[in-house]
């Protein structure tokens, strides 16, 4: 068996390279935020967590043990140091969920219980490492192995005990970890993102533990007087590289998605305000300047302002008569009354930037003029209303027929009371 390492560089490069570019992308993507906030406990708590992580697969990838081994003069002495990065990760894993969960708010009683627990899994991981490192000085390992120390020492005095410990409490805190993840995934009202998140991070656990099980059967075997190394040297480190990804994922999901969910909702905004805005800019003949520099919410902002804007320079030359009789019309051709209104407010808006040239042109032949007489005593009464609705409004003009239609049976209705009178 080969002591100085992988068996091909491939290998090394995927099983230790792949988790820390991970883990390292997913610290600096909420390092901004750990730093601007903080006095957030929790904030603070996942940074140390991703932090401990990749310091787990920078100390176990071969160059780093023989750098460790080499500087200290102690061979091995990378064993305790990694193990001891590992508990730790463990133990600051299962308090980040119970804090994470919400058991420090609340219920007091249920405070006072997750605050026991914590002291509980604080107390005890910290003893596993310091044992850890005791029977590391009582074991006698001279004979330095980067790759496979777990089956190599696993019928050595002490350093059996250290094997079994480290993996005993790595088991035990994956378990209780993915257990507190997987009731909160089944908790009602979660975020989506978040929801989503948490799986991720159930199934690194769930990873984690086929990294225990692969090295605890290999160290085993050894143990009974078999040979199922490469369950520890191949399998193992491939699960650790696996969990180490998920677990990255996990924590970044939950900001990356609802980071993307809103840049998208600001695009849809922006966008289902686009033909309400194109009507009113070739109407008013100006527009919100374009700049690559501003922001997704500044651009709607703009637009949103703009259009509210060209609509109050339009107030006095809408008509409330027709918005209603508008409105009668949609409802007449089979409508909701959402839809209604929406379709209505076109047809007013419609009608007063005709109303509005014309009256800057009282020379336009009279076949160009609006369809309905311009009642304008109360017109800006109106403007609340259509200022409530542009969404919709923008969303109706996309479908000029169904507008025209209703201009058409309103146009129709006015012209029979004309008729009438």
């Amino acid at each position: 068996m080969n002591p100085s390492g992988f068996p091909g560089e491939p290998y090394s490069v995927l099983v230790f390279g792949t988790p820390i570019v991970a883990l390292a992308a997913a610290l600096v993507f909420k390092l901004p935020s750990i730093v601007r906030l903080w006095r957030d406990p929790l904030r603070r708590a996942v940074g140390g967590l991703l932090l401990l992580a990749c310091g787990i697969f920078v100390f176990a990838a071969p160059p780093a043990v023989s750098w460790a081994n080499r500087v200290t003069g102690v061979p091995n002495i990378a064993a305790p140091l990694v193990y001891s990065f590992l508990v730790a990760f463990c133990g600051a894993s299962l308090l980040l969920m119970i804090a994470w969960r919400g058991g420090l708010a609340g219920h007091p009683a249920r405070s006072a219980r997750a605050r026991r627990a914590m002291r509980w899994v604080a107390v005890g991981h910290t003893g596993v490492i310091v044992a850890l490192w005791a029977l590391f000085g009582l074991a006698d390992v001279p004979v330095e192995r980067r790759r496979d120390l777990d089956t190599y020492y696993a019928r050595t005095p002490f350093m059996r005990e250290l094997i079994a410990l480290y993996l005993l409490a790595h088991t035990t805190s994956c378990v209780l970890t993915y257990r507190l993840i997987r009731n909160w995934i089944h908790t009602a009202g979660l975020d989506v993102w978040l929801r989503r998140g948490l799986k991720s991070l159930a199934v690194g656990y769930a990873a984690n533990l086929v990294f225990d099980a692969a090295k605890g059967t290999a160290v085993v075997a050894r143990w009974t007087g078999g040979d199922l190394d490469p369950l520890s040297t191949e399998l193992a480190p491939l699960a650790g590289c696996v969990a180490a990804v998920l677990i990255a994922t996990g924590f970044v999901l939950p900001h990356v998605g609802q980071y993307l969910r809103d840049r998208w909702q600001l695009r849809r905004a922006h966008l289902r305000l686009a033909p309400l805005y194109d009507l009113l800019r070739t109407a008013t003949g100006r527009g919100v300047p374009f700049s690559l520099r501003a922001t997704p919410e500044l651009r709607l902002t703009r637009r949103e302002t703009f259009i509210r804007d060209a609509l109050l320079q339009l107030a006095r030359h809408f008509d409330e008569e027709l918005r209603r009789r508008a409105y009668e019309a949609a409802v007449d051709l089979g409508y909701g009354r959402g839809r209604a209104e929406a379709l209505a407010a076109a047809v007013t808006i419609r009608d007063a930037i005709e109303a509005r040239a014309l009256s800057r042109h009282p020379s336009r032949p009279s076949g160009q003029s609006p369809q309905f007489p311009q009642v304008k005593d109360h017109a800006t009464d109106l403007l609340p209303e259509l200022l409530q609705g542009i969404d919709a409004v923008s969303q109706v003009l996309s479908h000029p027929d169904e507008i025209e239609a209703v201009r058409a049976l309103a146009s129709a209705t006015v012209e029979s009371l004309h008729v009438y009178e």
